[in-house]
């Protein structure tokens, strides 16, 4: 399976790069949930992040990258 480098956005993975799997438009998903697992008394919650576009610095060419969404 394939998946791109993609970069997270504020919340608790901002500022990481992590692979993304691809879906079958060879692009990566518009909503991405990671599950965080339950942790003594923390319960288990689900992070939810949203597909942004990253546009280079001469506005041309574009990427995808993930922003989170507290209200998820």
């Amino acid at each position: 399976m394939k998946s791109a480098d993609t970069e997270f956005i504020g919340g608790p993975l901002d500022g990481r790069v992590l692979p993304v799997p691809l879906g079958m438009m060879h692009s990566v998903p518009k909503v991405y949930r990671v599950p965080v697992p339950a942790y003594g008394d923390t319960p288990a919650v689900t992070l939810v992040y949203r597909r942004a576009k990253e546009y280079g610095p001469k506005g041309g060419r574009y990427r995808w990258r993930y922003e989170y969404d507290p209200e998820g």
